[in-house]
């Protein structure tokens, strides 16, 4: 059975004479404390990856095995989070540190090499990440780390890993893709690929054109037409080759029951001509027929199918690609909850959720709720629960009544405003310091654990600090 913790530690031998660095340490065995604290958190984890973990033994010099634990892959995750590396960097910079293998719980052992903490990493699944800050919280409850007497709430945006798509851009990258694929299966077997030649160079010598003409001056749409009508031509010629290849495959899969790099083949070929069907029909709508598409129906990205553009009126960033989040946060800068969403959500519909989830942990409505504007609608829902909370502090866009400003410029209601202004720093802190203002890892599913554990890291930060 695959251990979820190795509780034989070792001797600290290395102590520090700079301030600076014992503040490091500090901050690292805070948080570790936590986490023996909470052995549930450990329980969640080890549910998602103690079956990987049983193909990921590592040979000891002189022969012998050394076994990994879920302990380890959530500390590596946190450490990785805090020291804001990629995962070839964090590996790196483990290896290296005396102190990081001993918060890892390493300590003289082998250190994993990034591709098993990739397969790990993404082994922990959305839910898991939800059930353990959800379970932090509570112990953060239980020991008056927190309060619930004010609550406030804010979205934002986090940015998937792509470029910024233009119908020429995704045109190529269906091209290149699928010649990259058709190759793969020429060079595993060319009489399931045919005779005929890729035309990789010249899609990518019109894509560069269409990119280099492409501007807001008049005329410039004319000119690229001819370019486009010819790019789809290619992008359309290779999707039907590339469904041929396809079917030539799942018949040989048929056959040969164990042709496992064949049926990925296939599977990829057929992933990536739906998208590009759908990419060659917003491009010929847009472009040949003049046609306004509306952005539910546009894909942005081959690569990340799910992103979304963003549309939320900021004057730095006019248009985003991602989705938005939630986050609920109470007093000394804990967030007690967050949402990741895989559409742009109604701002004023996540009160009533929001409130519900807020009395579950605490038993009992926060005395005083701060938001954005956006929240305003939402008002009467809150005026329902009658006096349950004494100050809701939502200011009104547009124009105000005479109580309506009165009420806003009730000093309750400036103090809680005041208080809502920290959330701003804390999803700065998310995304600056932790890395949460894009996410790097693929599909939706992805998307959504990385949100869950930087949330966790920062919640486990605050309660160290504390």
């Amino acid at each position: 059975m695959r251990p979820k913790i190795n509780r034989q530690f070792e001797l600290d031998f290395h102590p520090s004479n700079l301030q600076v660095t014992n503040e490091y340490y500090e901050k690292y065995e805070a948080v570790s404390m936590i986490l023996d604290d909470n052995p549930v958190i450990l329980d969640f984890v080890h549910d998602d990856v103690g079956e990987e973990l049983k193909a990921t033994t590592s040979q000891i010099k002189g022969g012998s095995d050394f076994t990994y634990t879920s302990d380890n892959v959530l500390r590596i995750v946190i450490c990785q989070i805090i020291e804001g590396r990629t995962l070839r960097e964090t590996v790196i910079r483990i290896d290296d540190s005396y102190f990081l293998r001993r918060f890892v719980r390493i300590f003289n052992g082998p250190m994993m090499d990034y591709t098993t903490l990739c397969r790990l990493k993404n082994c922990i699944s959305p839910a898991t990440w939800k059930n353990v800050n959800d379970a932090l919280a509570r112990y953060a409850v239980r020991e008056e780390l927190i309060e619930g007497e004010q609550l406030r709430l804010d979205t934002t945006a986090v940015e998937t890993n792509i470029h910024w798509p233009t119908d020429s851009s995704l045109l190529w990258d269906t091209y290149r893709v699928l010649a990259r694929l058709i190759t793969a299966v020429r060079e595993l077997d060319p009489s399931m690929v045919g005779n005929r030649r890729l035309q990789t160079r010249k899609a990518k010598r019109i894509y560069t054109k269409i990119a280099r003409k492409a501007s807001k001056k008049p005329g410039s749409e004319a000119a690229i037409r001819p370019l486009y009508e010819r790019l789809i031509e290619l992008v359309t010629a290779i999707c039907e080759w590339a469904d041929d290849v396809r079917k030539n495959l799942e018949r040989r899969c048929q056959i040969r029951r164990s042709a496992e790099l064949e049926r990925e083949l296939a599977d990829q070929i057929a992933h990536f001509c739906h998208f590009g069907l759908r990419v060659i029909d917003q491009a010929a709508r847009r472009v040949l027929d003049g046609e306004q598409v509306p952005n539910d129906q546009k894909l942005f990205s081959i690569f990340e199918p799910h992103t979304e553009l963003l549309k939320r009126g900021k004057a730095a960033k006019p248009i985003e690609f991602g989705h938005m989040i939630q986050i609920q946060q109470v007093e000394r800068k804990f967030i007690t909850d967050y949402d990741v969403f895989e559409n742009k959500p109604v701002e004023h519909e996540l009160i009533n959720e929001a409130l519900k989830r807020h009395k579950s942990l605490f038993g009992d409505y926060p005395e005083s709720l701060a938001a954005d504007k956006g929240y305003y609608e939402s008002m009467e829902a809150i005026k329902k629960l009658g006096k349950k909370i004494d100050v809701v502090s939502i200011a009104k866009k547009g124009n105000r009544t005479e109580e309506e400003v009165l009420r806003e410029a009730d000093p309750e209601f400036r103090f809680a405003q005041r208080f809502r202004a920290g959330v701003e720093g804390s999803i700065s802190y998310l995304k600056r310091v932790l890395g949460l203002f894009r996410c790097f890892t693929k599909g939706w599913e992805h998307f959504a654990s990385p949100v869950g554990a930087t949330i966790f890291t920062h919640n486990v930060i605050i309660l160290a600090r504390g």
